[in-house]
């Protein structure tokens, strides 16, 4: 038998799901997910009893003590379980994923009245807000474990829209998660407050530095671009070439420093320089001396070299 339901929530739920039953009187089934199950029996919907949101014992599910069971998500299901003259569309219910003829705003509305404490207040001006993106888009609800949620299947949930970035992590050189030791969450946070960059934190660095923490200083002596931006000469989600340079060296350091007072440049225009250079720079890279490129604490480390 259906549970009792407080009256604040058949109100909160009857302003989400207003005009879902295409203009009928909504109306709550009286068996509850008893109804439900009359006709989704597949496995998609069993799947459901294994997750969280099926747990009897936890007044916070849906299928605890005084809950609406299926329609605490899906909305009122009485006019769409009733009967229906032939050649009549039966009344919609509230669906979830972009296969579904919900909106996108009604869909996140309905996960927001249980989710609302889980959202930073940078979600509303994120780019998944912003694109329309529903919740069901990456998170799956009628399953025992969401795949999002865990290290080793969030990154293919991620790269379904981020199709771009996962070219870039098949890559010669990138972070290892491939190998499950972190997902797309270990630097990004789409829930949360950085609105520009749906970083983990507010800048870059700070959140380079979070696993990197050996490099985030002070120096007694710096290299500019280091405390500026890691971005600058990394690509973090992929390269060919070591280190996730974006450039190998001395390319990538001749694009800030100029041959004057040091013999910085390796080709010209038409190929090798016409006179030539250092013995050092042909060396493959001027890492081979400037080793401490992010900075030094040596009482004779301003050239970045010890």
């Amino acid at each position: 038998m259906r549970l009792a339901v407080s009256a604040a929530s058949l109100a909160l739920l009857a302003l989400v799901v207003a005009g879902s039953a295409g203009g009928q009187e909504s109306e709550y089934t009286r068996k509850g997910a008893d109804t439900c199950l009359s006709c989704h029996e597949e496995q998609t919907t069993l799947a459901l009893f294994r997750g969280k949101h099926a747990v009897p014992s936890d007044p916070r599910s849906p299928f605890g003590h005084g809950q609406l069971q299926c329609e605490a998500c899906h909305g009122p299901g009485g006019p769409h379980s009733g009967r229906v003259r032939r050649g009549q569309e039966r009344p919609p219910i509230i669906g979830f994923g972009n296969d579904k003829p919900t909106p996108v705003a009604q869909q996140n509305a309905m996960c927001l009245t249980c989710h609302d404490g889980d959202m930073g207040f940078g979600w509303q001006n994120d780019a998944h807000a912003g694109g329309e993106v529903a919740c069901a888009d990456c998170h799956v609800s009628h399953t025992g474990s969401d795949p999002v949620l865990k290290t080793s299947t969030q990154p293919e949930q991620c790269y379904e829209c981020h199709v771009q970035t996962k070219t870039r992590m098949r890559k010669a050189f990138t972070h290892p998660l491939t190998d499950g030791k972190m997902d797309c969450s270990s630097c990004h946070a789409v829930h949360g407050d950085a609105v520009d960059s749906d970083l983990l934190h507010v800048t870059i660095n700070d959140t380079c530095q979070t696993c990197h923490a050996e490099l985030r200083g002070p120096f007694l002596w710096e290299h500019a671009p280091v405390s500026e931006d890691c971005g600058l000469c990394h690509a973090p989600h992929g390269s060919n070439h070591p280190g996730l340079l974006s450039k190998r060296g001395p390319l990538l350091c001749q694009s800030c420093h100029s041959q004057s007072g040091h013999p910085s440049f390796a080709f010209e225009s038409d190929g090798l320089a016409s006179e030539m250079p250092s013995q050092y720079l042909l060396g493959q890279n001027c890492m081979n001396c400037h080793s401490q490129v992010h900075g030094s604490n040596h009482p004779s480390g301003s050239g970045l070299m010890r």
